[in-house]
């Protein structure tokens, strides 16, 4: 941050905690403080761009709030932002849900792109690993989310063009383009929504998920 810009924010800062002795200061002022320290915090870096970080969407900013005040949402608005990230599902232009598990593996296992330390790489990967298990030969994965070990299995997806599997593969397929569609608040990257993976990328991840061949499901 440059001198200019933190001297500017520390006489803004200044002013408001100068007003709190008087009167406290209203939220809309505070958000104001906030919005004004947060703009001048980031620049572009790489390939990040700074417009990506602030300009939130309503799912974001709601969910943001929500984890400060430390409670969930409301079930009213919960379930309201699930139908709005419903509604932004892209499905499969060519009407396949599965591609290749063995690219879908090269990009689950690869967290190349969308970081600020990242230069411009070719394509970005799922970074899956960073956060799920995939198969028993593991030895280290990330915790955040439930395991996918056996993910097709579990779900008696033999397979996944019959019209049993029909829901859970639209389900999976739902949930890597928008996980807030299903759970409002998920931390789950959206993929598809931002763009992070293509529709391609997608494909070949699904297929690692629940072809009966890949190693997820053996």
């Amino acid at each position: 941050m440059k001198k200019s810009t933190q001297w500017t924010l520390g006489l803004a800062v200044s002013a408001v905690l100068l007003a709190g002795c008087a009167t406290a200061p209203s939220m809309a002022e505070l958000d104001q403080l906030t919005d004004q320290i947060a703009k001048a915090s980031f620049s572009d870096k790489n390939i990040i761009k700074a417009d990506k970080v602030l300009n939130t969407d309503e799912s974001n900013r709601l969910c943001s709030a929500a984890d400060m005040a430390g409670a969930p949402l409301d079930d009213a608005t919960a379930k309201r932002l699930e139908a709005v990230n419903l509604k932004t599902i892209k499905w499969p232009a060519d009407g396949k849900f599965l591609g290749d598990w063995k690219q879908g593996e090269k990009t689950a296992q690869s967290g190349a792109g969308a970081t600020w330390s990242d230069k411009k790489v070719g394509v970005n990967g799922g970074n899956c690993y960073n956060c799920h298990q995939l198969s028993k030969q593991e030895i280290s994965f990330g915790t955040i989310g439930p395991s996918l070990y056996n993910y097709g299995k579990i779900r008696g997806v033999t397979d996944p063009g019959s019209p049993a599997s029909k829901a859970v593969v639209e389900y999976t397929w739902g949930k890597i383009w928008n996980a807030r569609a299903y759970n409002a608040c998920s931390s789950m990257p959206r993929a598809g929504h931002n763009g992070f993976l293509s529709e391609e990328q997608i494909q070949n991840v699904m297929a690692l998920l629940l072809d009966p061949k890949s190693p997820v499901n053996q």
